[in-house]
């Protein structure tokens, strides 16, 4: 289980997270989340750009409670180009 330290806003729903392992990856939160419940207000991008990281959960949350499961979020996401992790070096 990989956990989310950072989140960045790109704009419309799409978030640039760095996993534990310093990995950046992308994510388009409208492509899978349906905004309703609890997500309802994700809808609005003021509000949606109101995201922050819960180090005690390891993953991203908003104020009203929504939050997403960290392995979803690296399932889903795709890592960005010039990522600066280092792998086999």
């Amino acid at each position: 289980m990989r956990d989310v330290t950072e989140v960045k806003c790109l704009g419309g729903h799409r978030l640039e997270l760095r996993f534990d392992n310093d990995e950046r990856r992308e994510i388009d939160i409208g492509e899978f989340v349906s905004f309703d419940g609890v997500f309802e207000l994700l809808r609005d991008p003021t509000y949606f750009r109101r995201v922050a990281v819960n180090a005690d959960l390891g993953t991203i949350v908003w104020p009203n409670g929504a939050d997403l499961c960290p392995d979803v979020l690296y399932a889903k996401s795709t890592p960005v180009k010039g990522n600066g992790s280092r792998s086999g070096s």
